[in-house]
């Protein structure tokens, strides 16, 4: 593991886990997470070799009146109201969509290689695998070599800044089954997606100018996935998203005005209400929140003090695979469709961790947020007038009702 910057592997990971990083044909980083023993011995080596043809990832492109013009790198625009930065790629509308009635593509390029498969544009170059990251190819934020950084106005008026998006775009896969569910992936699995999720959070922490890392994953058609294949991604921003700079600045208020750390006490008041407690481990509490704002959902904290998810120790990356794999299935279950079946829950696990220069990181706790905008078998809630237009949420329910319903779905204590 010499060859990583910052990453350095638990116990576990060292005996079970392999990391192979090689470089795909455009020049993107990849990584293959192994833990089929085969492969972590060394008895069997993964594909390092691209086969595709690809330009260079930063290469001119061709515009519609064929002349040659530089990359279209993403963009960011600062909105003047709300101080908030807006990333602007618009590479993205051609990215290949091949799940949900807007599919514009056949072919599924997270899937393993295919010997013989008329469709050879996937982005591992190996027939199988157990759990792969690599460079998003169409990324919403991206560093261009010798492009710059500094600010910029639009129409040169300086109420409209603007500069490169230069963040990086990651995507995680989970399973080389195309048609599996991520509810449904063994802890073991679950378990390299964790070492995964640290892995990557090390290593991105040392890249210049990365402000906030953001692992997270949707699931779901109605969620807008374009790709149904059990997978994560991470969003590392060259600045501090607007969620998490709400909390910061809650929490650093609440550590002035008490010195105490407001997660970990809001985590504590939900152990002492047990009400709304809803799954809990050695190393980790599950709760609704006492104003949760989704039909469905459930924050997820470390009992130990912990800003990263590099942060971890084996047992809490052991810990937090079985919690996982709790509330995916408990998810699935939430919602009975008459045949006491559940449904495959469209869903966000978002991760909330400690930006990495901000002084209000040490105030600040991992913490993963999950939620689904399903309030019934047959129904979404839609983000409409309220809470679209104002920012100003309307519950469906109540925090004590999700959680009732998850008590009726498996025990708070769970010790596998």
């Amino acid at each position: 593991m010499s060859e990583f910057t910052a990453y350095e592997p638990g116990a576990y990971a060292k005996e079970h886990i392999r990391i192979t990083p090689t470089t795909l044909a455009d020049g993107r980083d990849f990584f293959y997470l192994d833990d089929d023993p085969e492969y972590v011995s060394g008895a069997k080596t993964r594909e390092l070799k691209d086969p595709r043809d690809l330009p260079y990832r930063f290469a001119n492109q061709i515009n519609a009146a064929g002349q040659e013009v530089p990359y279209a790198a993403p963009e960011m625009r600062r909105d003047p109201l709300t101080g908030d930065w807006i990333p602007m790629a618009t590479a993205r509308m051609n990215r290949p969509i091949t799940a949900g009635p807007g599919a514009t593509a056949k072919g599924n390029p997270l899937a393993a290689r295919k010997p013989g498969d008329p469709y050879q544009d996937g982005e591992v170059p190996d027939t199988d695998y157990n759990v792969v990251v690599f460079e998003n190819r169409f990324p919403s934020m991206v560093k261009v070599p010798g492009r710059s950084t500094a600010v910029e106005y639009v129409d040169g008026n300086p109420l409209w800044e603007k500069k490169m998006a230069a963040g990086r775009c990651e995507v995680i896969c989970f399973d080389p089954d195309e048609n599996g569910l991520p509810a449904d992936l063994p802890v073991t699995r679950l378990r390299t997606v964790v070492e995964a999720w640290a892995f990557r959070t090390a290593e991105i922490s040392t890249m210049e100018g990365i402000e906030q890392i953001f692992p997270f994953e949707n699931h779901g058609q109605e969620i807008g996935v374009s790709l149904a294949h059990p997978h994560g991604q991470v969003y590392c921003y060259p600045f501090i998203a607007p969620k998490l700079e709400a909390e910061l600045k809650h929490t650093e208020a609440y550590h002035e005005r008490t010195g105490g750390n407001l997660l970990k006490d809001l985590m504590n008041a939900e152990l002492e209400a047990k009400e709304r407690v809803v799954m809990r481990n050695h190393s980790w509490v599950a709760y609704v929140p006492a104003a949760a704002r989704w039909p469905l959902e459930v924050h997820v904290q470390p009992v130990r003090d912990v800003l990263t998810l590099d942060q971890l120790d084996d047992q809490e990356r052991w810990d937090l695979a079985s919690m996982y794999s709790h509330l995916l299935k408990r998810g699935n279950a939430f919602f009975d469709k008459g045949d006491g079946k559940g449904m495959d829950l469209p869903y966000i696990a978002a991760w909330h961790q400690a930006p990495i220069h901000d002084a209000r990181r040490e105030n600040y706790r991992l913490n993963l947020q999950f939620f689904s905008f399903r309030r019934a078998a047959n129904k979404i809630k839609y983000l409409a007038g309220s809470e679209s237009g104002m920012a100003a949420w309307i519950s469906d329910t109540t925090p004590e009702l999700i959680a009732k319903r998850f008590h009726e779905l498996g025990p708070i204590d769970i010790a596998d």
